[in-house]
């Protein structure tokens, strides 16, 4: 099982030469990834807020093994043509790293969607991402791309250059198991990330369901989530590739971070 950092770029974190520090760092003491919220806004207290993809950026260039990526980015906020263009230029610039998180994203937690004239239905939110995806896919091939959905249209466009990684940039996508929804779309990808679980034993649960709607034996990841400190061995048990080791806002400091980033990745 791999280890990564998930860091919130809030406040302390909002600061890309910071993060690209401590991912270098990371990669010193050997951690796997370092994976990023993707925000506007977040509730306060929380004031200062980074933009992910300029800061993956600074990630890039700062390591050389470290795989990365916004995790989760709500694609029905970006537009499917810029974001093909990102992320190819993002893989080529951290020669094949680059990992895209993927879901619906949600308006309670601070406002993000409403609060800027977004889609706020998940239902209509649900099809947009699934569009986003099949562009995506489309132009990492890179062969012409004609795509005609109820949201998005591409007419004759062939998206070059490619990005590193063939077929093209993994994707996990997240969401809440028993949700049958979430977890077919996983299921057509590359990765499930399954939030809000309390238990290894509710992972366990939700890797067995994902395994059953998966069509094929290829290559497929199932990413946790624990807190610093937190023994992570009955995830591995439970089918876990990825864990993320991950800090609250309320609580987050610089020093908090380098001290659970120092204390390295080891499975206790």
């Amino acid at each position: 099982m791999k280890r990564a950092l998930w860091l919130p770029l809030f406040d302390c974190l909002a600061d890309p030469p910071a993060v690209a520090r401590l991912a270098a760092d990371a990669e010193e003491a050997g951690w796997d990834g370092l994976f990023v919220w993707d925000h506007v806004r977040w509730r306060e207290p929380v004031t200062h807020v980074a933009d992910p993809w300029i800061t993956l950026a600074a990630v890039a260039t700062a390591t050389e093994r470290l795989r990365f990526g916004p995790m989760v980015s709500a694609l029905t906020r970006r537009r499917p043509a810029k974001l093909a263009r990102e992320t190819a230029s993002l893989d080529l610039l951290g020669g094949g790293r680059l990992v895209l998180g993927v879901g619906l994203g949600s308006d309670r937690f601070a406002g993000e969607f409403s609060r800027f004239g977004e889609e706020c239905d998940d239902r209509v939110r649900g099809r947009m991402l699934d569009e986003s995806l099949e562009v995506l896919r489309a132009a990492w091939s890179g062969e012409e791309v004609r795509f005609r959905g109820e949201h998005y249209t591409v007419d004759g466009v062939t998206f070059l250059p490619r990005p590193v990684q063939r077929p093209g940039v993994p994707v996990w996508a997240a969401g809440f198991p028993g949700n049958v929804r979430p977890m077919r779309r996983a299921a057509r990808l590359d990765g499930f990330f399954p939030v809000n679980l309390s238990s290894a034993e509710e992972f366990a649960d939700a890797v067995g369901q994902v395994e059953a709607l998966r069509s094929d034996d290829g290559p497929f990841d199932y990413v946790c989530e624990v807190e610093p400190g937190a023994d992570v061995a009955p995830y591995a048990a439970a089918g876990a590739t990825w864990c993320l080791t991950a800090f609250e806002p309320a609580s987050l400091s610089m020093d908090h971070v380098r001290g659970v980033l120092s204390d390295g990745p080891a499975v206790r």
